[in-house]
Order: structure tokens, then sequence, then C-alpha cells
């Protein structure tokens, strides 16, 4: 016994003691915190779910009822409904701040807000109201001239739109490229002139301005392809490959595109000529490459970028469906798998 109870007097024996001591404390504090990370993460899960969904319409109206909410607070709710293109409760919402005390600058701000709401619902009537009633209590308000332009333009009477240019240019605004816009645009739409006529005035105020170029170049080639060759301006080759890309083979200019880098590189991955061998342009290299060696089941597709909101659109425009700017697109190349249309018998 004397023996033993030397041993527990061994200095080696408390270190060994010590750091086993140390062992079980770190041990079971890494498995605590484990447990603990872990019910933290489940709390956190089932409080943040709570977020995934916006108010029910019961919990809708009783937000709008109470006194609560600040504005900005309703503003960015309203927001998020109409981001997930439920404008019926951006309105309602908008509507309710409304009927609150406001003062004059606030009321402008949700009115702007409703008639913006309201333009991009397609309540086209009621939108032109709020911006001529923010007009009448506010007479330069830019931002309500802009979007009752838009309202007009969409309206299809282009004299009232062109009427607002004048206002806009006092407030020292730029509207050079608003006048040809709806210029274009009106002249797209009347009836009693003849299509020779639209084409000559069209690509007048092309050579005269160089503006709307994408605009004015898909019109002129759905038209007349030859003239819109012949006036082709050849540094928008790149900004408008969609609408060259899309062309039949008997409504391309041979004598043009061989005298065009770009071009030869365009038709010779579409697989009209091959007189490219390479591009610097990797979807149409891939082609170029793809059809050298006889594969015809690429394609390209194109996606439209606005210049200002950044905002991608499968479909082109010359006004921004989001942000309303004008001439701000740019195409990019997709490559996709070819699809081939065959001619199917029903008899």
């Amino acid at each position: 016994m004397e023996g033993l109870f030397i041993e527990y007097k061994d200095p080696l024996f408390g270190i060994i003691l010590f750091f086993a001591l140390i062992f079980m404390v770190t041990f079971f504090s890494y498995w605590w915190g484990r447990f603990k990370t872990k019910e933290d993460e489940k709390s956190f899960d089932k409080f943040i779910k709570g977020f995934h969904t916006l108010p029910t319409e019961k919990e809708l109206d009783d937000i709008l009822k109470s006194s609560g909410l600040s504005h900005k607070s309703l503003y960015l709710l309203a927001s998020t409904y109409i981001q997930n293109g439920d404008f019926e409760k951006g309105i309602e919402i908008y509507t309710s701040i409304l009927d609150k005390k406001l003062s004059a600058e606030e009321k402008k701000e949700a009115m702007l807000l409703l008639g913006q709401t309201y333009l991009k619902a397609g309540f086209l009537k009621r939108s032109q109201e709020l911006f001529l009633e923010i007009l009448a209590r506010h007479p330069r308000t830019p931002s309500a001239l802009r979007f009752l332009l838009v309202i007009y333009e969409k309206m299809r009477t282009f004299d009232k739109a062109k009427e607002l240019l004048e206002p806009l240019d006092e407030m020292d605004l730029e509207t050079a490229k608003d006048a040809m816009y709806l210029s274009i645009v009106s002249l797209q739409y009347n009836q009693k002139l003849p299509s020779e006529q639209k084409v000559k005035k069209i690509i007048g105020w092309y050579e005269d301005n160089h503006q709307l170029g994408y605009m004015i170049f898909e019109y002129l080639f759905k038209q007349t392809p030859s003239l819109a060759w012949k006036h082709l301006d050849q540094s928008l080759c790149i900004r408008i490959a969609d609408i060259l890309w899309n062309l039949e083979a008997h409504q391309l200019d041979l004598d043009i595109i061989s005298s065009n880098a770009f071009l030869r590189e365009l038709y010779s991955a579409k697989g009209i000529i091959s007189s490219a061998q390479q591009s610097d342009i990797f979807e149409l290299d891939v082609l170029i490459n793809l059809h050298s060696k006889g594969y015809q089941g690429a394609d390209l597709q194109f996606e439209y970028l606005c210049g200002s909101c950044k905002q991608v659109f499968p479909f082109s425009f010359h006004r921004c469906p989001n942000c309303l700017a004008i001439d701000t697109l740019k195409s990019e190349m997709l490559l996709t798998k070819a699809s081939f249309e065959t001619n199917l018998s029903f008899q």
C-alpha cells in the first residue's frame, strides 16, 4: 500500500491526470457546442421560414388598418409584392398610404409610385389620371412628364406625347432621342403613308442623326432588306447580330458580307458561307469549327440586356420594359441546340 500511495505522488501521474481532465473538458465542450449549433440552426430556420411567404389577405388588411408600420416599411412591402407580380396588392398598399396624413412631398412620392404600378399593371387610364394630377399640383416633375409620355406612346396618341417634350426641354433635359423615337414610332403606325415613303424618311433620319440604329435597321430589314444592306452602318453589325442572323439566305448581300470580317464570321458560323476559319467571338468560333467538321446540330439564340438597368429579357425591345430607357439594348449570343422544322402532311 505504501508503494502504491507513493506512486500517486509521482509527478508523471499528475501530468497524465491534468491532460486527461483537459481532454474530457474539451471533448464535452466540443459536443455541447455542436449540439447548441444544431439547435440554433433549427431555431433560425424555423424563424426565417416565416419570411418566405408574404402576409395573407387578412394579415395584410390588419397591417394596413393598424398604424404600426412606418411609411418606409409599407413602401418596402408594396415593392416586394410588385416584384412578385402582384400589382393588386401593391396598389392597395400605396392607396392606403395616400389615405394617411402626409406632407405635400410625401403625397407626391406615393402618387408617383401608385402611377408607376398602374402603368406596369397595364391600367393606362388610371395611371394617366394620377400623373396629370401630380403635374397639376407640381408642374416641374420630370418623372411624371416622362411616365405620361410613355402612357401616351402606349395609347398611340403620339401628338400628345410630343407635346410633353417641350416642358422637358425647358427643364434642360435631353429630349432629342425621345423626339426621334416618337417620330419613328408614329411614322410606323401611320396607315396613310406608303411604305416606300416611310423607309425613305427613316433612312434620312438615321443618316442625319446616327441614333436608334437597332430600331431603324430592324425596321428596314423587315421592310426592304436590299435597301437596308445598301445603307447599312457597318459599325452596328455586332449590335444588330441577331437581326442579321435571322435573315433568310435570299435576303443576304454576299458582296457586303465578304467585305466585312464580322459578317464573314457570322455567316460562316451559320453555315451559309465558309470564308472564315475562326472567330475571336467564342460562340461564333465554336459554330465555325462544328460546321467545318460537318456537325449541324448547334445554333445561336440571343438574349437582350438593358444597358441602363442591366435587366435581361428573352425578347428584343426599343424601350426597356423595366426602366423605360430608349435604345439601351445589347444583344448577347447563346449557343443552343438546333431545331429542325419538318413539314408534316395531315392528309
